[in-house]
């Protein structure tokens, strides 16, 4: 299968005017031949990579089944996600043991998006800072019981989430740093102790801004450790609910090339607005508003194309939000050797987008979806 004339899009956020040629379900360095269909300037990005989200069309990761992870993996990759890693939410041991069991099991089928790791989201969280998660599981930062979950899941745990100024959690990062990769979330960390936590090996902010103490002049918190601490990547979720635009164009110059962005989005996500769950707890959507009856913002009901649709609109560069919903979250989870780009050896996971950002054509693994 080869295409010709399209702008496609580079690693750093660039595009060039070029072609792409797919060998089975990989991209090929052979060039075009005559053969080439020509696709009058489209831009082609790569496949995404939601590294946060819970869950679409009815199903939460944490239903724990196949049939819930399935459903997730066919809407995303409808939608223009290669690559997912699912977020669990804040729930005892035994039931994180039958998420991870059910993920471990789990094989990905051809039309649907690659389950390629599992964020651990909860329980390592602040109480004072749950959001959405239900406190009656929190538990403290303990590197032994995620030790015995990754053993359930076979190793797909890529991210584990904890609040640092928890008793034992300077420990566990230090313990987990060469295992997983540690996210700083849910928590009332100042910047001196958010700066600890990043030297003793955390390398990521879980959803900026949200639940966590704001950016002060005089205390300028998480974020302004994170700023200050240029191998973290920090996640975004810019559906139009969770940040203002003027603070995501602050953000990306802030954090221009270690944005992740992400969709975190829950169970109503493609389907109508009405009344759903999150971590077994009433979420009410409205349009894309998620919220728990007190009010509280319960992930999303935004997909992460939309996501990037919303962020251009706000004024950041297409190669830019590519690049943060797809490069980026690729090289977080260490999966860049076949997802973030389109460079020969690349799995075929491609958008061909129109101007105003509609899917002309969307091909995963070599195959037309």
């Amino acid at each position: 299968m080869e295409f010709k004339n399209l702008k496609v899009y580079q690693p750093d956020g660039s595009f060039r005017t070029g072609s792409l040629t797919i060998s089975g379900d990989r991209i090929s360095a052979a060039e075009p031949t005559a053969e080439a269909v020509d696709m009058g300037g489209l831009y082609a990005v790569p496949g995404l990579v939601d590294l946060h989200f819970h869950g679409c069309v009815g199903y939460d990761f944490c239903d724990g089944t196949h049939e819930a992870i399935s459903a997730i993996a066919k809407y995303q990759a409808q939608n223009g996600v290669a690559a997912i890693c699912p977020a669990t939410m804040t729930y005892p041991e035994d039931k994180l043991s039958v998420i991870a069991e059910a993920a471990a099991s789990y094989r990905t089928e051809s039309r649907d998006a690659a389950l390629v790791g599992i964020n651990m989201e909860g329980p390592f969280i602040s109480e004072a800072k749950k959001g959405a998660q239900n406190a009656a599981y929190l538990h403290a930062p303990d590197a032994d019981m995620f030790r015995r979950l990754q053993e359930k899941a076979n190793g797909l745990f890529k991210l584990c989430d904890l609040a640092p100024e928890l008793p034992g959690a300077m420990e566990t990062i230090e313990a987990l740093a060469g295992e997983v990769r540690l996210s700083i979330a849910h928590t009332e960390a100042d910047y001196d102790t958010a700066c600890e936590a990043f030297r003793r090996g955390a390398r990521q902010v879980t959803h900026l801004y949200n639940a966590m103490p704001p950016l002060s002049h005089r205390a300028p918190g998480v974020i302004g450790a994170a700023a200050d601490n240029d191998e973290v990547a920090v996640e975004l979720i810019t559906d139009g609910v969770h940040i203002h635009p003027a603070v995501v164009r602050a953000t990306f110059k802030m954090f221009w090339n270690r944005v992740v962005l992400i969709s975190d989005s829950m169970m109503a996500t493609g389907l109508e607005d009405g009344e759903y769950s999150l971590g077994g707890q009433a979420v009410t959507v409205r349009g894309n508003r998620a919220t728990l009856h007190d009010g509280t913002i319960a992930g999303s009901a935004t997909n992460l194309l939309d996501c990037v649709r919303s962020a251009v609109k706000m004024g950041i560069p297409l190669g830019q939000a590519i690049r943060s919903a797809s490069t980026n979250p690729a090289r977080a989870i260490g999966v860049q050797h076949d997802y973030g780009s389109l460079e020969p050896g690349k799995l075929a996971n491609i958008l061909l987008l129109d101007d105003e950002l509609n899917v002309h054509t969307l091909l995963l693994r070599g195959q037309l979806i």
